[in-house]
This record gives C-alpha cells, structure tokens and sequence, in this order.
C-alpha cells in the first residue's frame, strides 16, 4: 500500500503511564504501548497537518518486564520530592501504521499528494525518523528501523488471550473530529498471542469529554508543500 508504514521500535525502558497511578506523583506504566504513544512515535517519523496516521496492529517481541526506579522529579512549587516510578524494562515492538488525508482541514487540499508523502515518510523512517523517539517518557530514548511486520519470532508466540483491562486509547483533536472539544478514549484491550489489534478512534465506545478547544489553523506560509520538500531532499 502506498500509505502504510511498517517498523519495530525498541528501547531500554519504556512508561507508558497509567494515569490512575499520577494522582499521587506515582507513575505505573501499562504492560503495552497505548495507540497514542504509538500514534506520537509514527508521527516523529514523518508528520504533516495534511494527514493523520492510524495505528493499526501493534506486535510485542520481548517479554513484558518492569522495574521499578527511586525519582526526584522538580515540583511546580520549588524544590523536589521522592517518587517511585515503574517501567517496562527491555522492550521491543513491531508497529504497522497507515495515513489518511485529514479532510477537516481544507486549507491543506494543495498538499494532498499521496506517493509523495509515501516516499518522504519512508526515507525518514531509513534515516531514524525526523523527530527524537521516545516510549511514553523524555527519559526513555528509543530507536525505529523498517521491518516486516509479523516477521521473526515473537516471545507470544502461541500463548493465547491476555485481558489487558481498560487502557486510555488516546485523544480526541478539534482539527481531527471537527468538533470544538478536546476528548479521551478509553478501550478494553486484549492481546492475541502477541498483537495487539487496535480499534479505530471513531470505533471506540467509550469517550469523554475534557474541555473546549479549537483548532490551530495553518496555510502555505507556515507549510511546505510536499512537491517543495521533495525537491529540498534531492528529487523522486
């Protein structure tokens, strides 16, 4: 397909932070990956306002481990405290992905070049992205490479279900819905010796509102078309 990003994502810690456990100053990451840290790495690949990326399968190579770490995080008010914060230790991922034109945004109809943006993101993903990757956190540093996605052996393999409960999805954007309103999503998730089969964002059941918002504009003085880009980066 000619707009579909194929990659595995690793690193030597990953937080993907539940936040039923930050009230405290706590953190617990979730066992995987949620579908918006995922969404935040394809988009360090490659991103522009023209198209939105959807998250479709994610593939656990390694084992899930977690470990946890005394932290003194800097407080609003001054000065420090003590925290313990729990990672996942070890991680590996396979990640396939694919992009959409965003229609709620009409001002970016000139930049709508499907091939182009194909090329671009993938000559970015051979370059390790355009952006830092990270896993969930500033201080756990990743690292993505093509791949075949489902390829090589995967620790899951053949190991049935696992219920993972209720996991935030992600969130709702006023420039990706078209609504005025800046939302969560939540989703049961289970995973199927290994993969992870991500609903799409409008299939997700469970949503609730957080505030109003609204939607930053851009046009052609802020937004290098395609064509332009290609040209910058040395032709086809």
């Amino acid at each position: 397909m000619k707009n579909e990003i194929q990659f595995e994502v690793f690193g030597d810690y990953a937080l993907f932070t539940d936040p039923l456990t930050k009230i405290g100053g706590e953190k617990l990451s979730y066992s995987v990956p949620t579908y918006q840290a995922l969404k935040g790495i394809v988009e360090s690949i490659y991103w522009k306002p023209t198209i939105l990326f959807v998250v479709d399968e994610l593939r656990v190579m390694k084992p899930i481990q977690m470990e946890s770490k005394g932290i003194r995080p800097i407080e609003y008010g001054g000065g420090n405290t003590l925290a313990n914060y729990t990672y996942l230790k070890d991680v590996h991922y396979q990640v396939k992905a694919h992009f959409e034109f965003n229609y709620n945004r009409p001002e970016m109809e000139y930049d709508r070049n499907e091939g182009k943006h194909f090329n671009i993101m993938q000559r970015s993903l051979n370059a390790g992205g355009r952006r830092d990757i990270f896993l969930g956190a500033r201080e756990c540093q990743a690292y993505v490479e093509p791949c075949e996605f489902g390829h090589d052996k995967g620790f899951y393999d053949g190991q049935g279900s696992h219920h993972l409960g209720t996991m935030v999805h992600g969130f709702n954007y006023p420039d990706e819905t078209g609504r005025d309103q800046f939302e969560v999503r939540l989703w049961s998730a289970v995973m199927e010796q290994g993969y992870l089969r991500f609903p799409r964002p409008e299939e997700c059941t469970i949503v609730r509102p957080i505030k109003e918002m609204k939607a930053k504009s851009f046009d052609q003085d802020q937004v290098l078309s395609v064509e332009e880009m290609i040209r910058e980066i040395g032709g086809e």
